[in-house]
């Protein structure tokens, strides 16, 4: 009990002391007009108010990642619930900081622009491309998770009403959301993500704040076991299949932490924001609270099976989708946990249709496709939503180890991006260049030793992983160029 209050006090501190320290280094400028004003077109660019655009900013880049990963984290015991804190705090917001606050300076561009400005064309090409591969990966990911939990929800009453088996029902659902996300992609911006995930929104506090209830005054063992455990104990590992720590449950554990999709998704809401001073509230403030969802779904991981081995057992069986059905609706009864469920559906469908708008945003930033028009951003919607129901057919255990990989490498990269952009204007880079460091020996490890890599042997990985960090931190130090003049908070926004 102490730890888990502790761990969210501590993510609370870190919004108002770190993040106010993040903000200052970055240097706001209140009166500089943003894209929102400049650049409006009443269909990305659309001024909205600070609040309504932090719970799209939450809804956007949660998805199943702060449930799916932390459940899928706690197999290797509580160091789950310190990468979540230390990497929200120190990684994960300043990441989406900056990714968001950047994109504001820059009239709304997306990731891959704002690498090729402060690392150089190269890396914008690379990005491009990893940005593409992520976000349909991620719509194919946010697709099967909510169909899934939907069949669970449905599949013995309105199955059987139509006389559909369980994988039909999927297909059904499968259909429906696909459906919904073509119509979110294409109108405006302020048309149904601004009117209706507000109401998303009440879902996923119900869900939020109901699970956080039950695990409060669940009178569970291994709640009591976490709650009085030493710290030095956190770091045991308890993966039943004896997995390394190092390096992955720092990939495992992605969007409870630190997130490249976050950087898709920033610039998103950084086209409707008002004002500069916003941003912390915003890009950090969301971040954080997408932690504390993270370190809910992690103690409902540590807390509701008797052991790892036997919540192993459980997401080998239906996916961590079953650990959710079954915690929730044990917990919250049958009705509080279907609204629970509920709460957790809307995350992936949120931030599904915004990774299409994203990836089409993007296509069209670099084609220079002007998206006003409808038929132009059918033009290049309509051939993404075909590619993504054909990944949809792949095994999802397979899709979710790419998704991992692509994740985490694009946030490697938007956190040099940003701190190019802190070095070469003499502003204090640290902030940005370690979790950088840090993002790319998880990355490079990761690929090196995965059977999605190439497959190395654990020692070899590590050391192939150290080595290919320190060559990107020699390349950052010597070919980027401080800039001897010039003023980045003077910059007139580029359209």
């Amino acid at each position: 009990m102490l730890w888990f209050l502790s761990c969210v006090a501590l993510l609370l501190l870190g919004y108002f002391l770190y993040g106010s320290v993040v903000e200052r280094v970055f240097k706001i400028n209140p009166n500089r007009a943003t894209p929102a004003h400049t650049m409006a077109d009443g269909v990305d660019y659309v001024p909205m108010s600070k609040k309504k655009i932090w719970l799209i900013q939450l809804l956007n880049i949660a998805g199943t990642g702060p449930i799916f990963g932390p459940i899928l984290g706690a197999l290797y015991g509580p160091v789950a619930m310190l990468w979540i804190v230390f990497g929200c705090i120190f990684a994960g917001a300043v990441h989406d900081y900056f990714c968001g606050m950047l994109s504001v300076r820059n009239g709304g561009q997306s990731v891959p622009n704002l690498a090729g400005k402060y690392l150089g064309a190269p890396v914008k090409h690379f990005m491009n491309a990893l940005a593409l591969v992520l976000l349909i990966l991620v719509g194919v990911v946010f697709v099967i998770s909510p169909a899934s939990l939907l069949t669970n929800l449905t599949v013995d009453n309105v199955g059987e009403m139509f006389n559909l088996e369980m994988k039909s029902t999927l297909l059904v659902w499968t259909a429906i959301i696909f459906g919904y996300y073509i119509i979110a992609t294409l109108v405006p911006v302020d048309k149904i993500i601004g009117r209706i995930y507000p109401l998303f929104g009440a879902l996923l506090l119900f869900m939020s704040f109901g699970m956080l209830f039950a695990l409060l005054f669940e009178d569970k063992a291994l709640f009591h076991t976490v709650g009085e455990m030493s710290f030095s104990k956190f770091f045991e590992n308890m993966h039943p299949k004896d997995l390394p720590i190092w390096p992955l449950i720092f990939v495992t554990i992605a969007c409870g932490a630190v997130s490249g999709f976050h950087a898709t998704q920033s610039p998103l809401m950084a086209r409707c924001m008002e004002n500069e001073t916003e941003g912390r509230f915003v890009f950090y403030g969301a971040m954080i609270g997408e932690g504390v969802i993270a370190l809910i779904w992690c103690m409902v991981g540590l807390t509701f099976y008797d052991s790892p081995a036997l919540m192993n057992d459980a997401i080998t069986a239906g996916t961590p989708s079953k650990v959710v059905y079954d915690s929730a609706t044990h917990m919250l009864g049958y009705f509080g946990g279907i609204l629970a469920v509920l709460g957790v559906v809307i995350l992936p469908i949120t931030s599904e249709d915004t990774s299409f708008r994203a990836a089409r945003l993007i296509i069209a930033e670099f084609f220079k496709i002007d998206q006003r028009s409808l038929v132009k951003r059918l033009m290049i919607a309509i051939p993404l939503f075909v590619l993504g129901f054909i990944i949809s057919k792949l095994d999802f255990q397979v899709i979710w180890r790419y998704f991992g990989w692509a994740n985490q490498t694009t946030a490697m990269v938007m956190l040099w991006t940003a701190a190019a952009y802190l070095y070469r204007y003499h502003k204090f880079h640290w902030i940005c260049t370690i979790p950088a460091i840090f993002m790319t020996m998880v990355s490079a490890t990761f690929l090196a030793y995965a059977k999605i890599g190439l497959g190395l042997s654990y020692d070899v990985s590590v050391w192939v992983g150290t080595g290919l960090t320190v060559l990107a931190v020699i390349c950052f130090f010597t070919l980027l160029k401080p800039i001897s003049n010039g003023d980045p908070d003077s910059e007139t926004v580029k359209s």
